[in-house]
């Protein structure tokens, strides 16, 4: 056995689960990246997994891997880099345990992310916001379960996770009400709540009766809410106010979509971006100034405070033909 095969195996048991408390989201990441890494470093090498050394993983090989991800498994570029942060977390583990394969890892670890269009960031109007609240038929059990659950994600921007997460015991609504959850890095986070969804959250605990360790919004079986579940629900409710509100239609509506509503409806309200972050949970600032650019409504407010230049439309005139052919040479 080779000397990448223990230091895999250390990477994934000492660093990531013992020393880093890794979530189990992050841990099966990593675990699929390096599986396909290997299976792609064995067959360019003709060499077992198991038999593969470190200098195996030479820069050139780990470029190849990235072309591979994304022209013959059809990654995006998200994707791709993604597997290049988690092989570079391996490579910096190793740098400190292998000194002696420095050369091989510092070259590795100088591979560049890939540079990307960052896509529009979609969110809700009012009015469209309150057409999808208005979808749920709250004369059944789940209508006022995805109603309370749309109303909570919207006003809060809870993450997908974070929002199946929830356990009734999370919800406090007496004095200071507020939602407490665990995110990204198992960072704790509270979140207030206004009046309107204290209210429904608290009708709907009522009806839901569950201890304080149940979720908050289970299935008619009492099983927690899958991602892919949460999605169905919310497009087949968008689907449901579009015939109420058209512009609905002409959107893709997530559980990341309810995230950036509440986001946005903070930064109409004047909130400063910094506590829009904490209110988010993002781990830098910079990430919420995607919002900024987002809202038209901030810079059409911007340019009418600007006073328009004083100048007068130039006329076009034609240059010398001479001087036209000369320039056209």
């Amino acid at each position: 056995m080779s000397l990448l095969a223990p230091t895999l195996q250390a990477f994934f048991s000492d660093r990531l689960i013992s020393q880093r408390q890794a979530s189990p989201h992050t841990i099966a990441a990593y675990r699929d990246t390096l599986r396909l890494l290997l299976a792609f470093a064995s067959q360019a090498t003709r060499t077992q997994p198991s038999q593969l050394d470190i200098d195996d993983l030479d820069a050139p090989l780990i470029g190849a891997f990235l072309d591979h991800l994304e022209h013959e498994r059809n990654n995006g570029i998200r994707t791709r880099n993604a597997r290049l942060a988690a092989i570079r977390s391996l490579f910096k583990y190793a740098a400190r345990k292998h000194p002696e394969h420095a050369a091989t890892i510092q070259r590795v670890l100088a591979i560049p992310s890939k540079r990307f269009e960052r896509a529009h960031v979609t969110f809700l109007t009012e009015p469209e916001l309150d057409a999808l609240l208005a979808a749920p038929d709250r004369g059944t059990w789940t209508g006022r379960r995805d109603h309370a659950m749309l109303l909570l994600g919207a006003q809060t921007g809870l993450r997908a996770a974070e929002l199946t997460g929830l356990a009734c015991g999370d919800i406090h609504l007496g004095v200071g009400a507020h939602a407490r959850c665990t995110g990204k890095g198992r960072k704790q986070r509270i979140t207030p709540l206004t009046k309107q969804t204290v209210a429904v959250l608290r009708t709907w605990l009522n009806e839901r009766a569950g201890e304080p360790g149940d979720r908050l919004f289970p299935t008619r079986t009492g099983r927690p809410l899958s991602r892919d579940a949460i999605e169905h629900r919310i497009a087949k409710h968008a689907a449901t106010a579009a015939t109420v509100c058209p512009s609905l239609a002409a959107k893709n509506i997530t559980p990341h979509v309810l995230r950036h509503t509440a986001a946005m409806r903070l930064l109409h309200a004047g909130v400063d971006t910094s506590v829009i972050a904490l209110w988010l949970g993002h781990e830098q600032i910079e990430t919420t100034q995607i919002y900024l650019h987002a809202d038209m409504k901030l810079k059409e407010q911007a340019l009418a405070r600007t006073t328009p230049p004083d100048t007068p439309p130039g006329r076009y005139r034609p240059p010398d033909a001479l001087l036209a052919f000369l320039e056209a040479l």
